[in-house]
């Protein structure tokens, strides 16, 4: 059996009810921990992450990452912390265009500030706060589309902010999911799940050529 020893104290544990400050303070006392969160006030240590959420989140970072430097108005951010109303959420994946191009992303003492334009969480072991506490989050933040992936139903969930709540976008006829905030950014369903990469990166061209 292995043992995870601990070299850092444990300053809060998973359902602690604590302030934004609070959080941010302790976490820099524990160096080797990686992955916190405060959802509106109660904090999430999200299990080990999976081969297959790892293979996922490659694939939404490479369509995502090729989209920033090809678009050249927006910035792809992995894994950051953000300060968002009173919680500190780590999206997996945002996408925010440039203060320079309209963007509302700040810098705050290091960390992203505001609502990014578009976040996405690769969803397993977490779903029942990815589309409960964080979803209900990143609506009353206004983020502008929130991306879902559902490994167990191998299904992608693309939700827009309108009128102060997500709707979700419908793919279109050849099962392309198309962002309403960045033009040009199309993602084929299909090609993800079979993890056809050039398959993406083809669609993504497309869309690209169509704006």
């Amino acid at each position: 059996m292995m043992h995870l020893l601990q070299h850092y104290p444990l300053l809060f544990e998973p359902g602690d009810r604590m302030t934004r400050e609070d959080v941010l303070a302790r976490w820099e006392q524990m160096p080797r921990l990686k992955s916190v969160e405060l959802i509106d006030g109660m904090v999430y240590m999200p299990s080990p992450v999976s081969m297959e959420h790892g293979r996922r989140d490659h694939q939404m970072q490479v369509l995502i990452g090729a989209y920033a430097a090809r678009a050249g108005n927006c910035e792809a951010l992995s894994n950051a912390t953000w300060l968002m109303l009173e919680s500190a959420p780590q999206p997996d994946l945002a996408l925010c265009l440039l203060p320079a191009h309209g963007g509302r992303t700040q810098v705050r003492e290091g960390f992203a500030s505001g609502s990014p334009e578009l976040v996405v969480e690769i969803t397993k072991s977490s779903r029942t706060y990815d589309l409960g506490p964080k979803l209900a989050l990143y609506q009353r933040a206004a983020v502008s589309e929130y991306i879902a992936v559902l490994l167990e139903e191998q299904r992608i969930e693309w939700r827009k902010w309108k009128d102060g709540s997500f709707v979700l976008l419908a793919p279109d006829t050849d099962g392309i999911l198309q962002s309403e905030v960045f033009p040009g950014l199309w993602l084929n369903e299909r090609a993800f799940w079979d993890g056809d990469v050039s398959g993406m990166l083809r669609t993504l061209d497309a869309g690209l050529a169509a704006r």
